[in-house]
């Protein structure tokens, strides 16, 4: 199973509607990928970092299951482009990507 991570860092003026992200870039995404093997969708909304007082270094964090890597290139080869061109509805920053194969899952 491959995982695809985004990354939204968090800045002096960076800002994130979760709202719109949630409502309208989601349900899409699970459109676009439903058939090309997406597995689960994890959204985590930053609230701090390690040391008190501290803003969390990134607003927003999501994280998308596949069964391939192949799946996942297939959608973005498709929809590569809405997908990228849906960002500034949400947020101000450009997203880190990170794909990783999952090699651990538990607890």
């Amino acid at each position: 199973m491959f995982r695809v991570v985004m990354l939204y860092p968090q800045t002096s003026d960076s800002h994130f509607d979760m709202n719109y992200f949630l409502s309208k870039h989601i349900p899409r995404i699970r459109e676009i990928f439903k058939d090309l093997g997406l597995r689960n969708i994890e959204v985590q909304q930053g609230i701090a970092s390690a040391m008190p007082g501290q803003p969390a270094p990134f607003m927003c964090i999501s994280s998308f299951l596949f069964d391939t890597l192949e799946g996942f290139q297939q959608g973005m080869a498709a929809q590569g482009v809405w997908i990228i061109g849906d960002v500034p509805n949400y947020t101000n920053v450009q997203p880190q990507i990170q794909i990783s194969n999952l090699v651990f899952a538990g607890t």
